[in-house]
Parts: C-alpha cells; sequence; structure tokens
C-alpha cells in the first residue's frame, strides 16, 4: 500500500472508530441508565425496554442505508461519512443531557426514542460509506486487509465503550452510576465526535469515485439501479450478514449484561472479561484480513460459521458465573468471529461497481441488521429471563447454520477487478 492508501485508512479507521463509540455505549450501559427513562420498579422489565429501544434504532438503520448510501453514490463517500458521524454525535450529546422520567415523564422516553432513531439512521448510512472509502482506498491485493480496519475500527469503538464502562462501575458507587455516571459516557462519545468530524473532513476522496464521476457513470438514482440490476448481490449481502451481525451483538456487545443477568457475576467483571476479549479481537483482525487476501473469502467466513455450529452448545453452558469461565467463551468466540469481520467489508463491496456500491452494501446490510442484529439482545433476554435459558444456544446455532449455507454456495471474489 502506498502512503496515501496508508493514510486514507487510518484516517476512515479512527473516524469509524468514534461513530461507533457512541453506538456501543447504549448497550454498554443499558443495564443502568434503564431506570431513567422508564417507570417500572422491575430492573428486568426496565431493561427490556431499554433493549426495545436498542431495536427501534435498527428500524431506521434501512432507511439510512438507503438515503446515505445514495448520497455517497452521488456526491462522495467523504461528505456521507462526514454527515453520518455529525448525527451520531448529536444524537449522543443530546442522550447525555436529556433529564430522567420522574423530571419529565414520558417526554424522557419520547427523546430517547427519537436520539436513538437519529443513531440508526447515522449508522445505516455509515457501514456502507466506510467500507467502499476503505476499500477503494485498498492496494487490489490487501482490500481484505484494508476492510479489516472497519471492523477494528468498530471494535475499537465497542472496546473503548466497555472500557468506560469498566472504569465508572469500578469508581463510582451504585447511586451515583445511576444518577450521573452513565451520562458522563454518552457525553464522553459525542465529544469525541468532533474529533472523527475534523479527520473526515480532512481526507481525500476516492479515486474510484472520481473515475466515476469523471466518466460519466453516475447513476441519478442509486437505490432503484442497485435493485433493479444487482438484485441478487443484494440479496447475497444479506445473507452474508445474518449469521455474522446475530452473533456478533451476542458476543461482543451484549454477552456482558447477558452474564450478568442470568448468572449475576458483577457487572464491572463482565466488562473486564469483554474488555481483555476485544482487545484480542482487534489484534486479530487485521490478520484474518491479511489470511483472507491469501486464500480467499469463502474458506475463512465457512470457518466462522462452522465454529460456531459446532461450538454454540458448550460454548453458552460455559457462562456459569465465573469470570475466568465468561473470559474463555469471549475468547474463543471473537476468535471465531473474525472469519467474519475480517471479510465483511471487503466481501460486500466487491459485489458491486463503483457506482452502486454504496447503497448495495448500506440498504442490505441494513437490512439484515436491522431483523436479525438489533434484535439479538432482546431475544437472548427474553429467552434467558423467561425460563428458557437453555435455548439460547440453538438461536445462535441456526445463525451459523445459515451462514454455513451462503458461504459454501456463494462465488469467490478474490481478485476480482472492482473498478
Amino acid at each position: 500500500m502506498t502512503p496515501a492508501q496508508r493514510k486514507a485508512v487510518v484516517a476512515g479507521s479512527i473516524g469509524n472508530a468514534v461513530e461507533w463509540v457512541d453506538w456501543a455505549v447504549y448497550t454498554t450501559f443499558s443495564s443502568i441508565f434503564a431506570g431513567q427513562f422508564f417507570p417500572s420498579h422491575d430492573q428486568t422489565a426496565n431493561l427490556l425496554s431499554t433493549l426495545v429501544v436498542f431495536a427501534v434504532g435498527f428500524v431506521m438503520r434501512p432507511i439510512g442505508g438507503a438515503v446515505l448510501g445514495a448520497l455517497g453514490d452521488k456526491y462522495g463517500r467523504k461528505k456521507s461519512m462526514t454527515l453520518t458521524i455529525a448525527l451520531m454525535a448529536g444524537a449522543s450529546l443530546v442522550v447525555a443531557v436529556c433529564p430522567s422520567y420522574g423530571v419529565i415523564g414520558v417526554a424522557a422516553p419520547v427523546i430517547l426514542v427519537l436520539a436513538r432513531l437519529v443513531q440508526g439512521f447515522s449508522a445505516g448510512g455509515e457501514f456502507g460509506s466506510s467500507s467502499a472509502f476503505l476499500i477503494e482506498s485498498a492496494a487490489p491485493r490487501r482490500r481484505a486487509f484494508a476492510g479489516s480496519w472497519q471492523q477494528v475500527s468498530v471494535g475499537a469503538g465497542t472496546l473503548i465503550a466497555s472500557l468506560m464502562g469498566f472504569i465508572l462501575t469500578s469508581t463510582l458507587d451504585d447511586d451515583a452510576l445511576h444518577t450521573w455516571g452513565w451520562r458522563v459516557a454518552f457525553a464522553v462519545g459525542g465529544l469525541l465526535g468532533l474529533v472523527g468530524l475534523w479527520l473526515r473532513m480532512s481526507v481525500e476522496e476516492t479515486e474510484a469515485f472520481k473515475r466515476v464521476a469523471a466518466d460519466g457513470r453516475k447513476r441519478p438514482n442509486a437505490l432503484r439501479t442497485m435493485l433493479v440490476e444487482h438484485p441478487r448481490a443484494a440479496l447475497r449481502v444479506v445473507g452474508i450478514t445474518i449469521a455474522g451481525t446475530l452473533i456478533y451483538y451476542v458476543w461482543v456487545s451484549y454477552m456482558p449484561s447477558y452474564a450478568h443477568v442470568t448468572t449475576g457475576i458483577p457487572l464491572s467483571r463482565a466488562l473486564l472479561a469483554n474488555t481483555i476479549a476485544l482487545v484480542v479481537f482487534l489484534v486479530l483482525l487485521p490478520f484474518g484480513g491479511l489470511l483472507s487476501d491469501r486464500i480467499g473469502r469463502k474458506p475463512t467466513l465457512t470457518a466462522f460459521a462452522v465454529g460456531f455450529l459446532v461450538l454454540s452448545w458448550p460454548l453458552f453452558h460455559l457462562v456459569s458465573g465465573g469470570f475466568w469461565s465468561l473470559l474463555a467463551v469471549e475468547l474463543i468466540g471473537v476468535v471465531l468471529i473474525v472469519g467474519y469481520s475480517a471479510n465483511c467489508a471487503v466481501v460486500m463491496a466487491e459485489q458491486f461497481p463503483p457506482e452502486v456500491r454504496t447503497t448495495g452494501i448500506g440498504l442490505p446490510y441494513a437490512l439484515a441488521v436491522a431483523i436479525f442484529g438489533g434484535t439479538a439482545p432482546y431475544v437472548t433476554t427474553w429467552l434467558s429471563t423467561s425460563g428458557h435459558r437453555d435455548l439460547v444456544w440453538i438461536y445462535v446455532a441456526v445463525a451459523a447454520l445459515i451462514g454455513v449455507a451462503v458461504y459454501l454456495t456463494m462465488p469467490e471474489t478474490k481478485g476480482k477487478d472492482i473498478s
């Protein structure tokens, strides 16, 4: 990769990490601020209510994928990415300063829902824009490596949110944590958004988009063109995403809260295990990208899905309440997830030509994430708190089985000309 390509990957990754800090803070602190926005005295009911809002945010992701994706294909990846981070950070700051239910009544959950809808809209456009930007900025033989940094930055954002959770839960007493401590995390995430906004404004547009514009290949309606001319590629993106997004959200985003609610392990200990696993995950992701660039997308994706199909049952039965067993479960899971996360940006970008690439990645991916990722924490919590904890592993295994079928039957795109 040339110095200019490396600079683009670094700048794009840092901006993306900041974007996902704001998104991940919600799930990290959901069990803490639930009582601030909902009136029930039942802790589980409050948590389920906040997870419904979490899922509602995903409803906006397909809309964001379509609207912001079309903007990225018409006006450029840079402008689309700048808009997404401004929306995400602004919504995070609104949540940080929003009064509680006890102060303004039903307006509190309404504001929370509206803020989460804005964040969902932003997140829907973020994946397509940042993935297209990173892949188009890469050398042809290093596309998976460059694309893996999209997920490195997502994981880094989740790690920062998890680390803030660990610090705040370890240093504040319960009263301070539940009244104002969680607001600190949202405020920090929002302020970091200003840094990400500056970074994104400083990068150059990709050469692939410049060529499309210069050659007159831009389409007046990228969304329509994608749906009419590339329907099979769009459906393939949905299929690629199902197993990856469901398992990612269960393992990486929600496992600490799941373990805390179902086994009683202190949340601070669960978050520490999650933080350690995330560090390992981030270190391994670029190597997963390099492996994909060497042996292909299909073998590495299939290894991820087969691993969870075989290991879901034993792994969930190891979540027994102890720190070390939880850490082992998280580590095994993230090693397997590398097979998906190192590939997802590149394999989706390789399905489409550049004139519809941002929309082609963003909308189908966001639809799959909304249906399967956004509901995963709620379904997992409902199963585990209603006497059906033993069914959670089946939920994950079925998703993995779908992944095996999709990955084994899709065409290999390593080495494909994407210009």
